[in-house]
């Protein structure tokens, strides 16, 4: 691929200098506007989820700025690379990889095209490279904040939670969800399980069908589309679920009693206005949590939550913004916390 990019550029180049004052003329002439292309992983761009929230930032960055978007949806692991080089021929001035899975794919092709602009939604390195800006999110914060009511409006004291795969952002929700439970009411049973998936809606709807049957009675799935069959289990036997991402209480407006907010599109629409601005800065770090207001829970809770609730879970969050609580994002600070 980087061959047929140098051929390219010599072919181009000679035949500029043939036609030198056309190519000139047409460069003066014409500005392309500035482009972000976004690389997926598994799920597609519709996915009610992480995908969706993602382009939905850029679709709006692209109407503000007037800039050009598109995306390539994945169907296996090869063609995230395919999908980058094919951005980095089209000469795309920013390309993001959505999800942990286009963590290696980025890094690879950040060393192969140290001249190109990468950013990588919901992952970090150890080492940051110089033309990466990396995206992460304390979604443990937002998750903690749905576990508290999740035990508050329990009558089962028995709650579930499904993951897609076991990245790293989906830990931090399942780890954030239990201390939130577990921190207000000690006798809740969570259950848990992971569809190894985060396409699979049938999975998603099975899982939830059994935990419903075990006695849960609200379940967090964060799991992209798995969790559009989870809610769609809820919606079918009368239970209550909490949407991930973005406010999905348009997928069953009686049953999703609030969301998990990540907040891809305020991340997603950041990376265009710098980009633009001329502000894009790889090689640091981007956190977004409750103090920046880029997670929480959805604000459209239906009737079934009480107002006390509401306002006890916003006091929680006040004190996870000042530092009194901690929330843990992995298994080991949550066997710490919890003890």
């Amino acid at each position: 691929m980087k061959l047929k990019k140098l051929i390219s550029i010599a072919v181009s180049a000679v035949l500029c200098l043939s036609v030198l004052t056309g190519c000139s003329s047409d460069k003066s002439s014409e500005k392309e506007p500035m482009s972000i292309g976004i690389v997926l992983g598994e799920g597609s761009i519709n996915d009610q989820s992480f995908n969706q929230s993602t382009w939905e930032g850029l679709k709006k960055a692209e109407k503000d700025f007037g800039i050009s978007v598109k995306y390539f949806e994945s169907k296996q692991e090869s063609d995230y690379i395919q999908n980058i080089e094919t951005l980095v021929d089209e000469e795309t001035d920013l390309i993001i990889g959505v999800g942990y899975q286009l963590k290696d794919s980025i890094e690879e092709s950040a060393k192969d095209y140290p001249n190109q602009k990468f950013a990588l939604m919901d992952e970090t390195y150890d080492k940051i490279p110089e033309n990466v800006v990396p995206v992460v999110f304390k979604e443990e914060e937002a998750a903690y904040l749905t576990g508290i009511l999740a035990a508050k409006m329990t009558k089962t004291n028995t709650v579930g939670f499904i993951g897609g795969l076991p990245a790293p952002s989906v830990v931090k929700y399942q780890n954030g969800y239990k201390y939130g439970v577990e921190s207000t009411n000690k006798e809740i049973n969570v259950l848990e399980q992971f569809a190894n998936s985060f396409s699979d809606q049938a999975k998603g709807k099975s899982i939830a069908k059994q935990m419903y049957s075990s006695n849960a009675d609200l379940i967090l799935s964060a799991a992209g589309d798995v969790g559009t069959g989870a809610i769609e289990a809820a919606r079918e036997n009368d239970k209550f679920a909490i949407g991930v991402d973005r406010d999905q209480s348009y997928l069953a407006k009686d049953n999703v009693i609030t969301s998990a907010l990540k907040k891809l599109n305020v991340a997603s629409y950041d990376l265009a206005k710098e980009l633009v601005e001329g502000n894009y800065k790889g090689g640091v770090e981007k956190v977004y949590g409750l103090k920046e207001g880029a997670v929480g829970i959805s604000e459209n809770t239906n009737n079934h939550v009480p107002k006390e609730i509401i306002d006890y879970v916003n006091k929680e969050a006040e004190k996870v913004i000042s530092g009194e609580i901690k929330v843990p994002k992995n298994e080991k600070e949550y066997k710490e916390l919890s003890k």
